[in-house]
């Protein structure tokens, strides 16, 4: 439908009021939020993802084809929930103790965002405690993801992921990593269950761990 396709084009370009005016004109058209949400919306992310791997678009491309990502978002969220669709998951973010970057973990928010799974976002230099209390308040996550930025807080890291496990939540969630300092093998040393050294990668893992489940 070239509507759909219209509005993947706007979300990729960023053109967040053109977004809007396109998912209003195709909800009037009688189209699904779902057929908006899957072939406009989202997909427009998939494309975008791989992009940034790749370095074929930038920092700034992504933050403003997220943002017309989640403004056509908002203009679906009462039809979503008439029509009863469900988020792919829902996951936890934030940038452990002592470390307070927030680019790359906001980037890679909205990327997964950008793959349908919902994101409470903790911000930065979170205590393992606020991690481990919040996931045992909200049993409906499917994922929590640890951001370190500094090769100082990797110790924090591993304590983060080790929190969880010994909270007995390592059952119930999955743990993704990621960071500049982050290695694949420093991943498979703490226990965490995906790493990803990239956002468009973290988002790709994030799908692949919740949809395992």
């Amino acid at each position: 439908m070239a509507i759909i396709d219209d509005i993947s084009t706007a979300v990729q370009a960023g053109k967040k009021k053109d977004v809007e005016a396109l998912v209003q004109q195709a909800l009037d058209e009688g189209l699904t939020a779902q057929q908006i949400l899957g072939g406009g919306l989202l997909a427009a992310m998939d494309i975008i993802g791989p992009k940034f791997k790749n370095n074929e678009v930038f920092v700034p491309e992504v933050l403003v084809a997220a943002r017309a990502m989640n403004a056509g978002t908002a203009l679906l969220k009462p039809y979503l929930a008439e029509e009863g669709g469900e988020p792919l998951g829902k996951a936890l973010i934030g940038t452990v103790k002592g470390d307070m970057h927030d680019i790359g973990k906001n980037l890679v928010r909205m990327m997964i965002e950008g793959k349908g799974i919902e994101v409470e976002d903790l911000g930065v230099d979170v205590p393992v405690e606020t991690f481990v209390s919040y996931v045992q308040e909200h049993e409906e996550l499917d994922l929590v993801c640890f951001s370190a930025l500094l090769t100082t807080t990797l110790p924090a890291l591993k304590e983060a992921v080790m929190a969880i496990k010994e909270a007995g939540l390592g059952d119930r969630v999955k743990i993704l990593v990621g960071g500049a300092p982050v290695t694949q093998e420093y991943a498979d040393e703490i226990g965490a269950d995906g790493y990803a050294p990239d956002a468009g990668s973290a988002a790709a893992v994030a799908a692949e761990l919740i949809t395992a489940q």
